[in-house]
């Protein structure tokens, strides 16, 4: 078995993941914070950039919602931060 440089990616990708979910649960990280969003989100990204060229079909999915429900977090983040500055709030 060859490592590919795609298989690091992937590896890349899960330490990211694993990292934020680290930082969750030791409190390094807020759940709300855009930190752990994006962390997922660039996570799942690179293990879905290794699936495209070693394919699993139940794996790419689970990359894809966990994408989305990322993405999401992100929008929500975007406007609590909108909703406290046009609340004169400038605090980030």
């Amino acid at each position: 078995m060859s490592i590919e440089w795609y298989d690091f990616v992937g590896s890349a990708g899960v330490a990211i993941v694993l990292l934020a979910y680290v930082g969750l649960q030791v409190g390094r990280v807020d759940v709300q914070d855009i930190i752990y969003s994006g962390a997922n989100l660039l996570g799942a990204a690179l293990i879905t950039v290794s699936l495209l060229f070693e394919f699993n079909f139940s794996a790419f999915l689970i990359q894809i919602c966990w994408m989305a429900i990322s993405l999401f977090g992100i929008a929500r983040y975007c406007q609590r931060r909108r909703d406290r500055n046009a609340g004169g709030d400038t605090k980030s």
